[in-house]
């Protein structure tokens, strides 16, 4: 070979080396972008989302979209630059979605957790909403709990140290003023009848007051409420669950039949919290076909500025502020927007 044809020879070898890598090698980044989106009025895979049994229903139409966003990971160079060059997609470093000190498992369990914490705050926001009398049954012992052999799951539980309890935020609130190793009185009832149990406090590397041990869950006196949709993490949905509760409990369509879609955490009290990746929500709401999106007060100014043409904004506090939302638009108003 002369010297021309070696230069060439070398230059496809590490041309070849270069597409190899840019194919094979991950990357330390994240793609976000539009995720699915999924009607919380409607069945998914064959079931409700939400479901409600032996208590009075009524009528739903339209739609109340629940949105999410979507994560690539595992990317290679050669991807990313493709995602730089489509610009539909936010490339992020890997870290800021999968903290380096947590494996993606616990990550996943975390995510898990914090859905099925937003599918009960969604519960309860609703039936305080609707002034419907719950009760607070022990759903679960945590492992090694403290209440092992006092309290049963199932327990309905009346009172902590002579507090009455109808949430499980009530619980929180009763232990607020414990300590470890301290003895408390709680009130249940089992197979209908009342009785005192006394349980000797735990401790917990994260709180200062007493532990219980069991993990409260709230539920009507009368009738069951299941809010179920399977592979989705994180708490952004409890606005729209909650929503769905009250439009299946209430007389008249929430939505006037509207396609409505929305976002935003929420607490049982009611009150709605930001969340993230709120322009490839509204962009996914759009291309499922919504023509209003439900925004958490705090998220106001990021939706605004990347608002999606033909999507109206409402703005959104609060339970009580998406229904009044909900309202106008049925009326013929205008809500108060973003």
């Amino acid at each position: 070979m002369n010297r021309r044809t070696l230069t060439a020879f070398a230059a496809g070898l590490i041309a070849l080396a270069i597409a190899v890598i840019g194919v094979t090698v991950p990357v330390p980044l994240v793609a976000l972008g539009p995720g699915p989106t999924y009607d919380t009025l409607s069945d998914v895979d064959g079931k409700p989302v939400v479901a409600v049994d032996g208590l009075p229903q009524f009528g739903t139409s339209g739609h109340l979209n629940m949105t999410t966003v979507s994560v690539t990971d595992r990317l290679t160079l050669f991807s990313v630059l493709g995602f730089w060059a489509a610009g539909e997609r936010r490339v992020v470093p890997r870290d800021q979605i999968f903290p380096p000190e947590k494996s993606d498992s616990e990550v996943q369990k975390e995510n898990t957790e914090a859905f099925a914490a937003s599918e009960a705050n969604a519960e309860v926001a609703a039936l305080m909403k609707l002034a419907i009398p719950t009760r607070v049954v022990v759903g679960e012992l945590v492992e090694n709990s403290p209440a092992a052999g006092a309290l049963e799951v199932g327990d309905e539980l009346v009172a902590v140290s002579g507090r009455p309890v109808q949430t499980s935020l009530a619980v929180s609130e009763a232990l607020s003023s414990t300590t470890p190793g301290q003895t408390v009185t709680v009130t249940l009832r089992r197979a209908g009848v009342q009785r005192d149990a006394s349980v000797v406090l735990g401790s917990s590397p994260d709180r200062p007051q007493g532990l219980l041990g069991v993990r409260p869950e709230v539920e009507p006196q009368a009738g069951d409420i299941s809010i179920s949709l399977g592979d989705i993490g994180g708490p952004s949905a409890g606005l729209m669950f909650a929503l769905a509760v009250v439009d299946k409990l209430t007389p008249g369509e929430l939505t006037g039949g509207r396609f409505i879609a929305g976002t935003g955490t929420i607490t049982q009290d009611g009150r709605v919290g930001p969340i993230g990746g709120i322009p490839f929500k509204m962009r996914a709401a759009r291309d499922a076909g919504a023509t209003e999106f439900l925004v958490p007060a705090d998220n106001c100014v990021e939706a605004a500025a990347n608002k999606p043409d033909g999507l109206s904004l409402v703005r959104a506090a609060t339970l009580d502020d998406a229904i009044k939302g909900l309202d106008a638009l049925r009326e013929g108003l205008q809500p108060v927007a973003c």
